[in-house]
């Protein structure tokens, strides 16, 4: 099994950053692709950014791309998300999720595609 922790989320004016951690604990993590998720209120959950740990390709979220980055820690068991220059729209409830069967451009941002998850963090960005 893997269990998936995340933490830093919070509320932040618009303009702002915060960088959430997913840490990675359980079975083997070299060979898993790490996905970070989203979900505002009355909406879908839907993919946000995701590194696949084999190879270090990333994969995002068209509206997030070029503000948000992807990167695993020093100590290997932790993936943060770097966001910056956060929106209103970029309010949600962000969850980490894996998957050991690898990753691609078609598949990434899938929920369905992961099965382990964590418990979610909440993020609001004020106007």
């Amino acid at each position: 099994q893997v269990q998936l922790v995340e933490s830093g989320g919070g509320l932040v004016q618009a303009g702002g950053s915060l960088r959430l951690s997913c840490a990675v604990s359980g079975r083997t993590f070299s060979s898993y692709a790490i996905g970070w998720f989203r979900q505002a209120p009355g909406k879908e959950r839907e993919g946000v950014s995701c590194l696949s740990i084999s190879d270090g390709t990333t994969y995002f979220k068209d509206s997030v791309k070029g503000r948000f980055t992807i990167a695993r820690g020093n100590a290997k068991n932790a993936v943060y998300l770097q966001m910056n220059n956060l929106k209103p729209d970029d309010s949600a409830v962000y969850y980490c999720a894996a998957t050991p069967y690898g990753t691609d451009s078609y598949r990434w941002s899938e929920p369905d595609e992961y099965p382990y998850w964590g418990q979610g963090t909440q993020v609001t960005v004020s106007a």
